[in-house]
Order: structure tokens, then C-alpha cells, then sequence
């Protein structure tokens, strides 16, 4: 099975941050690569209600399903790949493979037909430092944009340490970044 606990530090930057971040790690057009997610969840939204969320990620022309939900420290995510067919088919039927993901999902009494909620395209850029994996995003979705840094760690408070360190270093307040899912939740919400 293909799993792993993902640990990481988020937070909301204006679209100048963001491009002074760009240029502090020296990251160029050429090192941002884009990938679009979407996001399925069931018609009663039990996904969300459980604090899971379920994409299929698009990257370099290769396709990932990911569930992604809460652990102690972090969240679990597993992930498994699938073909175009396989995921015109979770879009069509709302319904999954067999496999790791939805074994996953039956773990979590989640047994329903699921709902393709809609896409989210990211342009991503990353560099590793000392500390830990840092990571720019460029979001659009639902005729919207936001940025955000992502910090990826092994070590919570180690990385908490850092990521605070890291954001006065480059004088950036501290906001409340709410995953991808849930903001395209709320703007799907807004619009709806």
C-alpha cells in the first residue's frame, strides 16, 4: 500500500510575497511546474465531514488518486495510480477502483457514490532547504486565484520551529491557509 504521513506548515501569502518568496529561493518560470486537481466527495459531503478529502491529481501527464485524511500528527495520505479510463470512469460512475484508496475509504463507513465536485489547476514551485521542502502555489479555480507557501517536514515541532523562523525572516504575517479542497468548497459555495 502506498502510504505516508504528510506534515506540513501552510500559510496565505499576498501575490507580492509570493513573487519576493520566488526570488529569495531564486526559483524561475522554468522551475514551476503546473498540475490540476480534482475533487470528488459524495453528495452528503461525508468526505469533508470526516476531514478527508479525495482527488485525482494530474502531473506531467500521469494521474494519482490520493485520500488524503486526519492522523495524529499531520495527515495520511494514500495514494494510487490510475489511468485516464480508470478516472473517466470514478468521473462518470462515482465510483472507485478496487485498490488501496478505496479500501481506505470503506475503513472511514464511506460506501457511497461519489460526486466530482470540480478542478483546481496549481502552479507549483519547490525547493528544499535545511529545514524542510518549501513550496509556492500559484492557485485557480472558479474564475479565482490565491497564493500560499507550503512547508513540508519529518519533524513537527522542529518544523513549526522553522517555518515561524522562516516567515519573519521575510516579514510575512502568519494567516490561516485552509486546504485547497475546502477553499474551493467555499468559493463552489459563494458561487452557488
Amino acid at each position: 500500500m502506498s502510504q505516508e504521513v504528510e506534515i506540513e506548515f501552510k500559510n496565505m501569502l499576498t501575490k507580492e510575497e509570493y513573487h519576493t518568496l520566488l526570488t529569495a529561493y531564486e526559483l524561475g518560470e522554468e522551475d514551476i511546474k503546473t498540475q490540476t486537481n480534482d475533487y470528488f466527495d459524495t453528495k452528503g459531503f461525508l468526505l469533508r465531514e470526516k476531514g478527508a478529502a479525495l482527488r485525482v491529481r494530474n502531473k506531467n501527464n500521469t494521474l494519482f488518486l490520493t485520500l488524503k485524511e486526519p492522523a495524529s500528527e499531520g495527515l495520511l495520505e494514500t495514494h494510487q495510480s490510475i489511468t485516464q479510463d480508470t478516472y473517466d470512469f470514478i468521473k462518470s460512475k462515482g465510483q472507485l477502483p478496487a485498490g488501496e484508496v478505496q479500501d481506505q475509504l470503506y475503513k472511514l463507513g464511506i460506501h457511497t457514490e461519489l460526486v466530482h465536485l470540480g478542478s483546481l489547476t496549481t502552479h507549483r514551485a519547490e525547493r528544499t532547504i535545511d529545514s524542510g521542502l518549501l513550496v509556492l502555489d500559484h492557485s485557480e479555480y472558479l474564475n479565482r486565484e490565491d497564493f500560499e507557501l507550503e512547508f513540508e517536514v519529518t519533524n513537527y515541532e522542529e518544523g513549526k520551529r522553522a517555518f515561524h523562523d522562516l516567515l519573519n525572516h521575510h516579514h510575512i504575517n502568519e494567516r490561516n491557509a485552509k486546504n485547497k479542497i475546502l477553499r474551493f468548497f467555499l468559493a463552489s459555495q459563494e458561487q452557488g
